[in-house]
C-alpha cells in the first residue's frame, strides 16, 4: 500500500477504490470476507472498489484496521467524499457518472440529465425563492455538468419514462417549457436516448410512490435509487434492485411507445409555443 495521500483532482473515489482492491488482495481476502466484519455484502465492497459507492469514515477506520494500512483510508476518505451535489443525491449522481445503462422514471420533473439551462433555473428558483443569484447559478452549473453525461454519443444508454404530468406541469414561461421539450425531442430523434410517456389514461401504476433510477455497470453490481423531497436512498440489495426493476418494466409496459411518446412531446411543445405567442 502506497503511503502518500491520493490526489483529490484525479477521480479520488476511483483511486481509493483501486487502492482498496490492491490492499484487500494483498491481504488474501475476498470481497465477501472483507465485508463480513464490516457487516456489509461482498457486492458493497465491489462497489467501493469500482468507485460507485462512497467510503464513509467509519468504514475507512475499520478497513485500515483489518488490512493494516496504517491510516491510509482514513486520510484519503475526506477527499473521496467531497461532492458538489446535495448529500441525499451525491452517491447516486457519482454512480450515475460511471453507469453504462441508466433507466429512470420521472413523476414530476424532467430528469436532470435532460434539463436545459433555462428549465433548471426555473426549477431551482421555485425551490429556492429567496436564494441569491449566486446560489442559483451554482446549482444550475452543477445540473448542467450532470447533463453533460449525454454528450458522449453512445454511453450511457439512457431510457426514461416520463409521467404525462412532467409534460403538462409548465411554469409561467411557456417558452422555457417548449424549449425543454424540444430538447428532449432532439435527443430522441438523434437516437441518443429512449423516452416513453406514461399517460394519465394509464391510471394507477406501480410507481405511485415516486421517482426510480436504475443503474448498471461493467464491473460492479447494479444499483437502484429512490428519491423523495430532500431524501434519497441508494440500494444494492439484489432483492430490492430486482423489485425496482420489475416496477420499471411495468411502467414501460403501460407507457406509450417511443414513437407515440415523441409525437405527444412535440405536440405539447407546440401548445406551449402557442401559449407564448398568445
Amino acid at each position: 500500500m502506497a503511503g502518500k495521500n491520493l490526489d483529490p483532482s484525479s477521480s479520488p473515489r476511483a483511486l481509493l477504490g483501486a487502492e482498496l482492491r490492491v490492499a484487500r488482495e494483498a491481504a488474501g481476502l475476498s470481497q465477501a470476507e472483507l465485508g463480513e466484519p464490516l457487516f456489509v455484502s461482498g457486492s458493497f465492497i465491489g462497489q467501493l472498489e469500482a468507485g460507485t459507492r462512497r467510503m464513509h469514515i467509519e468504514f475507512a477506520r475499520q478497513i485500515d484496521d483489518i488490512l493494516s494500512t496504517n491510516g491510509f483510508f482514513v486520510r484519503n476518505c475526506g477527499a473521496a467524499a467531497k461532492s458538489k451535489y446535495p448529500d441525499h443525491f451525491a452517491a447516486a449522481a457519482e454512480a450515475e457518472a460511471l453507469a453504462t445503462t441508466i433507466r429512470e422514471y420521472a413523476p414530476q420533473l424532467i430528469p436532470g440529465l435532460l434539463q436545459t439551462e433555462a428549465y433548471a433555473r426555473e426549477v431551482f428558483r421555485a425551490g429556492h425563492p429567496t436564494g441569491t443569484e449566486e446560489v442559483i447559478d451554482e446549482l444550475v452549473v452543477n445540473r448542467l455538468a450532470q447533463a453533460a453525461l449525454l454528450h458522449d454519443p453512445t454511453t450511457p444508454l439512457f431510457w426514461c419514462v416520463l409521467d404525462e404530468g412532467v409534460l403538462r406541469r409548465g411554469g409561467d414561461k411557456p417558452s422555457v417549457m417548449a424549449d425543454a421539450l424540444r430538447h428532449i425531442a432532439r435527443l430522441t430523434r438523434s437516437h441518443r436516448i429512449i423516452v416513453q410517456v406514461l399517460p394519465f389514461s394509464a391510471g394507477l401504476h406501480a410507481a405511485m410512490g415516486g421517482a426510480i433510477k436504475l443503474m448498471s455497470f461493467d464491473d460492479a453490481p447494479p444499483l437502484a435509487y429512490a428519491e423523495g423531497m430532500g431524501t434519497g436512498l441508494l440500494f444494492d440489495d439484489p432483492a430490492t434492485v430486482t423489485h425496482h426493476t420489475l416496477t420499471y418494466d411495468l411502467l414501460t409496459a403501460n407507457a406509450l411507445s417511443p414513437r407515440k411518446s415523441l409525437a405527444l412531446i412535440e405536440s405539447v411543445a407546440e401548445d406551449y409555443e402557442h401559449d407564448q405567442h398568445a
